[in-house]
């Protein structure tokens, strides 16, 4: 097919980009910013520039992973993630309906089921989330954002019978968090494994499957993360002492830890659970935290990106994706 592919540029866009041509697709790559794998630079806030590459490519199919992200709140006024994730969106999904499609992949984020009650991890147990958890009340404007983009995807289904699949993905970025530092980069990454991470080189084998997938599936919303090993019944303890919970399920962690220098979580306050794509997408990460240990044990590289110096290439540019 030939598919538009928003974020071209970015950290998904630079490995979803090669395995879709991988796969016998053609890509136009559109992002704000330029990159080996962009065709196009521009925003998709802009409706004459994304009906235009519609009408020049033939595009088939969209995958739209452009966005505004969390980090860049402190760069960016609230009027610039209206613009990029919301009517960027609606953009693309009007294009989509007029082409006549049959399938438009959406990248969103766990981030936006978040609440600020979530955060502060206030509770005796660790939250576990699913598609089914809820009230969905984001704490910021970027969840603000990807949840209305959301409702224009499950809209544009109801409305106008384009299949939309929603892909809610947990952390995949490769620089520092902006938020926590008590632990190195990587091993905070790897503890992450546990409950609420996944690789980038998951995330764009997940696009993958929800761009086969649409037409059967119609529309769903998917949390994508890497498979848990914990049980909902763990939850108390997980948040009470998660080193014997991991202990119990990996015997041989804390020893691998130590001789790391990483130190595991004293406690989990969520958990992402990423079963609902398994059983309808027919997707499952392929890398998890077993395969962090299986990398300690054997003295390999780590089965994940970690890059402190990674800069968001638009940041490099004059306006925003």
């Amino acid at each position: 097919m030939q598919i538009l592919l928003t974020g071209s540029s970015g950290w998904l866009g630079r490995f979803l980009a090669p395995l879709l041509r991988t796969h016998g697709h053609s890509v136009v790559g559109f992002d704000i910013a330029p990159g080996a794998d962009t065709d196009v630079i521009g925003s998709v806030a802009d409706r004459a520039l994304v009906d235009r590459i519609f009408a020049e490519h033939g595009i088939e199919a969209v995958i739209h992973g452009g966005a505004l992200h969390k980090p860049d709140i402190v760069r960016y006024p609230a009027q610039a993630f209206i613009d990029v994730n919301v009517s960027g969106t609606l953009n693309l999904l009007e294009a989509a309906k007029a082409a006549g499609h049959d399938r438009f992949v959406f990248t969103s984020t766990t981030s936006l089921m978040i609440s600020q009650a979530i955060r502060d991890e206030a509770g005796d147990a660790a939250v576990w989330l699913d598609e089914a958890s809820g009230p969905i009340e984001p704490r910021n404007i970027y969840g603000v954002t990807k949840l209305a983009a959301e409702q224009l995807c499950r809209l544009a289904w109801l409305n106008d019978g384009l299949n939309c699949v929603v892909l809610r993905t947990s952390r995949f970025f490769p620089e520092e968090d902006d938020t926590h530092r008590a632990l190195s980069g990587e091993n905070m990454k790897a503890n992450e494994l546990l409950h609420r991470r996944l690789t980038v080189e998951d995330a764009a084998r997940a696009n993958l499957f929800a761009l086969e997938k649409a037409p059967e599936i119609g529309f769903d919303t998917f949390i994508v993360s890497a498979p848990t090993p914990f049980a909902r019944d763990e939850c108390a303890e997980l948040k009470r002492d998660a080193p014997a919970v991991i202990a119990h399920h990996f015997p041989d962690a804390t020893k691998l830890y130590q001789a790391k220098g990483w130190e595991l979580p004293r406690t989990i306050g969520r958990i992402y659970d990423a079963g609902r794509a398994e059983q309808r997408l027919g997707f499952r990460c392929e890398t998890g935290f077993a395969e962090v240990l299986d990398a300690l044990r054997d003295g390999r590289p780590l089965p994940f990106a970690h890059d402190p110096a990674y800069i968001s290439p638009k940041e490099g540019s004059v306006a925003v994706e």
